[in-house]
């Protein structure tokens, strides 16, 4: 199975981030964890986005915030599809983040989720590797199942308390 590279443009973003390693752990996808910053480490930003496919890697997410220009640096040196999450920031509430990921230039495409939504991102890597690993498809299926299974409990125990 390939590997997801979970990039984040400082340790700060670790607690956010972590959300989509924990997806990656319950589907059982490869994944390896690195700092890279858009800005303060661009050369290592090109060249990992650049080796990352024949490293194994297929899938990359890249967290940022404020200008958060990470998933569009790592988007323009692979094939890759990269997924953005912008990490909320204490300006802008993540607005900044979001924007600048979602307004990327023609030909250049980061797929984004929500300020913080780095457990949607793994969840969006484990579909995207599906297409290539059946084995996914299965546990992708299984998952919706338990969140469906989650949310009828919950109504059962709403339910009870107005009759």
């Amino acid at each position: 199975m390939k590997k997801v590279a979970v990039i984040m443009g400082s340790d700060s973003d670790l607690p956010v981030m972590q959300e989509a390693v924990e997806k990656l752990k319950k589907f059982g996808i490869p994944f390896e964890v690195r700092v890279i910053s858009a800005h303060r480490t661009p050369d290592t930003a090109e060249k990992f986005a650049s080796s990352a496919a024949e490293k194994g890697f297929g899938v990359i997410i890249a967290g940022a915030g404020k200008a958060a220009h990470l998933g569009g640096v790592l988007a323009a040196f692979t094939t890759l599809p990269v997924i953005g999450v912008p990490i909320k920031t204490s300006m802008m509430g993540g607005l900044d983040s979001l924007l600048s990921m979602v307004q990327m230039p023609n030909g250049i495409p980061v797929a984004t989720v929500g300020v913080n939504g780095a457990a949607n991102a793994g969840i969006l890597a484990a579909q995207m590797l599906s297409l290539e690993e059946p084995s996914l498809v299965e546990k992708l299926a299984a998952y919706k199942q338990e969140m469906a299974d989650s949310v009828a409990a919950k109504d059962a125990k709403v339910m009870e308390q107005f009759l």
